[in-house]
């Protein structure tokens, strides 16, 4: 069963463009994982103090997804994740989905 992945960012107002580029320049070393299919990096609406952003994968499987979370590729690809805190509001909000109807 395919599973989805996301994390919800809440980027400060006029941060948008550096939290972009962190991401555009950012080795996520997803590629080299079993079971990964898609990343999409999702802009959303903009509220006064903050725009919403959210990571998206796609997974072959729940089960993928989290031996993705306890692998080496998983530490390298957050190993600078604190040195952008000051580009968002509070920390990234995770939900994970089982895909129940495709097409």
């Amino acid at each position: 069963m395919t599973y989805i992945a996301m994390n919800r960012f809440r980027v400060a107002k006029g941060q948008e463009d550096a939290f972009e580029t962190v991401w555009r320049t950012r080795d996520r070393h997803l590629d080299q994982v079993p079971g990964f299919m898609e990343f999409h990096l999702l802009k959303g609406p903009a509220e006064d103090d903050h725009t919403l952003f959210a990571s998206h994968t796609i997974w072959r499987s729940q089960e993928d997804f989290i031996a993705w979370t306890k692998s080496e590729h998983f530490r390298a690809a957050h190993k600078n994740a604190g040195d952008n805190k000051g580009l968002y509001l509070g920390h990234p909000q995770f939900e994970g989905f089982d895909v129940v109807l495709e097409g």
